[in-house]
């Protein structure tokens, strides 16, 4: 009998071999992924990326907007961070991303937030999630695939933000680890694997704050026949690199130690194929629906240079809707 994962996979490459549009979410952990023919895709989540939507804007003004955010304790991120330390000095890893829950208050309900957002990626999977990411996961146009992993992030309102940024050893290690990283993943599936931009920034503006974030872009040709096994292409580059870390079968491992919640969708991927090309995301800032709270995962990436205090507030930071 087929696993949930088994079949997804096989349903992928039986559209993308028809050459037949379709959407796909896939969490975490692979146990609940989710596949629709593009024109079904509407009746269970609503989705935009840079090229595509299913749905058309809604004009809704936001006022007044309130936006309270709880945390988690510092403590227990602090306890989080240290066993993470331990496994970072042991070898065991040498870039992990750490992740936390966070408690939300707001005035605006899930969909409200979808259509007043602006971001590359956003969807909204009714009742339970609203996701709008900036972080590519892989996108394939003319046999060509690329990656784009996000990692590096500062507040964009302080002085030379960018300059500190780009030279902070912490952030520069952090980064060049995930770049080798998703060049080794992209050379599992394609020829020709090579950094195309390297380090470039992205402001994003949101309710509470301006982020400069740094990403690299990293490409290989695949071979024309590739769309015949998509499902097999995008599962053997799961988990993301940029959310889990290096190498990402302990590390993994490491992270559910950790973090002890479920990410569920948050930090997997959703993506369109057209019939000729696909692009897809990180799910990350990220607002779910737990009974009656409303759950803001974020994180960011460790490593044996991190600061505890630093980590903390960024995942803080990390916590808002890009409304501007």
């Amino acid at each position: 009998m087929q696993t949930s994962k088994q079949h997804t996979i096989v349903k992928m490459n039986e559209f993308g071999k028809a050459k037949r549009p379709f959407v796909f979410l896939i969490d975490f952990d692979f146990q609940k992924p989710r596949v629709w023919e593009w024109e079904e895709s509407q009746q269970h989540l609503l989705w935009k990326s840079p090229q595509h939507a299913n749905f058309e804007p809604v004009q809704n003004t936001i006022a007044p907007f309130t936006w309270n955010v709880n945390p988690v304790s510092y403590a227990r991120y602090q306890q989080a961070f240290e066993l993470v330390q331990h496994h970072l000095h042991n070898g065991d890893s040498y870039l992990l991303n750490l992740t936390m829950p966070s408690d939300v208050e707001t005035n605006l309900s899930l969909n409200e937030i979808f259509h007043a957002s602006h971001s590359p990626y956003k969807l909204l999977l009714k009742n339970q999630f609203v996701c709008f990411s900036p972080e590519t996961f892989i996108r394939i146009e003319n046999n060509e695939v690329s990656s784009f992993p996000m990692k590096g992030t500062i507040d964009a309102t302080l002085e030379n933000a960018a300059f500190i940024l780009k030279n902070d050893k912490k952030e520069l290690a952090e980064h060049n680890t995930i770049v080798d990283l998703i060049r080794n993943d992209l050379s599992m599936v394609a020829d020709q694997v090579q950094v195309k931009k390297y380090r470039y920034l992205d402001h994003i503006k949101s309710n509470r704050n301006e982020l400069l974030q740094m990403s690299s872009q990293i490409t290989g040709k695949l071979p024309p026949d590739y769309h015949e096994y998509l499902g097999d292409l995008i599962a053997r580059l799961l988990p993301a690199g940029s959310i889990s870390g290096a190498p990402k079968k302990k590390t993994v491992d490491i992270i559910k130690e950790a973090e002890n919640y479920d990410r569920g969708y948050y930090t997997g991927i959703f993506g369109v194929f057209d019939g000729e090309n696909l692009d897809s995301c990180v799910l990350i800032r990220y607002l779910e629906q737990q009974s009656k709270k409303l759950v803001f995962k974020s994180g960011g990436g460790i490593t044996f240079q991190s600061n505890c205090q630093q980590e903390y507030d960024e995942l803080v930071r990390k916590v808002y809707v890009p409304l501007a």
